[in-house]
């Protein structure tokens, strides 16, 4: 069973930058280079929207329009940990940010929520204006 705990969030104000990790357990460094990765964000009645996702097995990577270029998903197998760096960060970027898993040996990247069967309890970000 993969377990996910997400740290870093934190109130900061526009223009300013935060890094997000999750780190995971209940699984091996080899099991971990296979689990495909996600970052989602839900705002205040708002439906959780994926941010950037990572495939297993590989570097390859997604981002929302809303981020491209000001997000950065990564990973450190020796940690077995993934980071969502995010720079330039708007008060449109505020919300509870998700880390989610699954396993993946093919190198795909997963785009939905219910793709994902693994959940962390989430991190508040918050951007003032």
């Amino acid at each position: 069973q993969v377990q996910l705990v997400e740290s870093g969030g934190g109130l900061v104000q526009a223009g300013d930058s935060l890094r997000l990790s999750c780190a995971t357990s209940g699984t091996s460094r080899r099991t971990f280079i296979h689990l495909a990765m996600g970052w989602f964000r839900q705002a205040p009645g708002k439906e959780r929207e994926l941010v950037a996702a990572l495939a297993g097995s590989g570097t390859n990577t997604y981002y929302t329009a809303a981020v491209k270029g000001r997000f950065t998903f990564s990973r450190d197998s020796a940690l077995n940990t993934v980071y969502l760096q995010m720079n330039s960060l708007k008060p449109e970027d505020t919300a509870v940010y998700y880390c989610a898993a699954r396993e993946d040996f093919i190198g795909n990247l997963y785009y939905t929520r219910g793709q994902y069967p693994y959940w962390g309890q989430g991190t508040q970000v918050t951007v003032s204006s």
